[in-house]
């Protein structure tokens, strides 16, 4: 197993996944799945929210083919951002990518959704696309289940997917932590050393006084510290700096440069080209998107919260 993988896989056993993917099926009734880079079923099979005609499709051996080369084709085009495609049926896919720095480690899908009502042209489209395969599907169950499919307006499922990226960023900001944290079992020396950088990180560190305060030599202490972290003692440092970077953007008032000292770089060019080599994108850039993803936010919240004040007021004039 590959070190994107593991992480992928404890990121599924988190707690802050598992609430999440309970919440987004229980509130939209569609499914959540986080995966690695490499996948050899479908995501959702199995699922409490799997879509029923996605199951009873898959349940032939051509019908799961075609399933999972729409889940490929979602895959291969989020590569960067989001990306959904359409199935045979019309039932939309999405995949949205986790990221590790400036490194795609894995995807949150979700899906199987329509953005149109079942009809009874669309119907028989998929039924041609079976006799074309060959199969044989009861036409009652197909017809049932069709017509159970998930349906939201393309405006309600863009904002269920703003919604999974902005939690695919919390899980590449939990992946990053991750990875500048020491293994379960790691050494005392390790775990001071951690802390030491913690507390100092904004501080000039050089690594041999580091070592000689781990009463180490420089090479057996960077021997061991990246056995126990994964990383060097450099990058682990970067990273404990660019994370804490991140925090400090998020507040418009502090301007680039400010932040690039506060958290220990001695260079506004150092700083800009190590963010960008962990974060896959400038500070700036990092600061603009988290603003912009808030205010649409705040502008789809709001436009919801008008709709539905909207239906009240027009319900309350029905009922007078």
């Amino acid at each position: 197993m590959n070190k994107d993988t593991y992480v992928i896989q404890r990121l599924c056993r988190s707690e802050l996944y598992t609430k999440f993917k309970q919440a987004f099926g229980a509130g939209t009734g569609l499914p959540l799945t986080l995966r690695p880079m490499n996948f050899w079923d479908l995501a959702h099979r199995g699922q409490p929210h799997e879509n029923p005609f996605c199951a009873l499709i898959a349940q032939t051996k051509p019908g799961c083919v075609a399933c999972l080369e729409t889940e490929e084709r979602a895959v291969n085009a989020a590569q960067d951002r989001p990306a959904t495609v359409r199935c045979f049926a019309g039932i939309c896919h999405t995949a949205v990518p986790v990221k590790l720095g400036n490194r795609t480690i894995g995807f949150l899908q979700t899906g199987q959704v329509a953005l149109e009502l079942p009809s009874a042209v669309s119907l028989e489209a998929v039924k041609r696309q079976l006799v074309v395969w060959g199969e044989q599907v009861d036409l009652s169950r197909l017809r049932d289940a069709y017509y159970r499919s998930r349906v939201l307006s393309p405006d309600q499922y863009s904002g269920l997917i703003c919604l999974v990226e902005i939690f695919a960023q919390q899980l590449s900001l939990t992946a990053n932590q991750m990875m500048i944290q020491a293994a379960e079992a790691e050494p005392p020396m390790v775990r001071r050393a951690r802390a030491y950088i913690a507390g100092h990180h904004a501080d000039p560190i050089v690594l041999n006084d580091v070592a000689r305060a781990m009463h180490m030599s420089r090479y057996y202490f960077c021997k061991i510290f990246k056995k126990a972290t994964g990383l060097t003692f450099t990058d682990y440092l970067a990273r404990t700096r660019v994370e804490a970077a991140k925090k400090l953007l998020l507040n418009p008032h502090l301007r680039v440069s400010e932040i690039a000292y506060a958290v220990g770089f001695q260079s506004l060019t150092h700083f800009n080209r190590t963010f960008h080599q962990l974060a896959g994108e400038s500070p700036t850039r990092f600061r603009n998107s988290a603003t912009n993803r808030a205010k649409e936010m705040a502008s789809k919240l709001s436009a919801r919260i008008s709709a539905a004040e909207g239906l009240a007021v027009g319900a309350m004039r029905l009922a007078a």
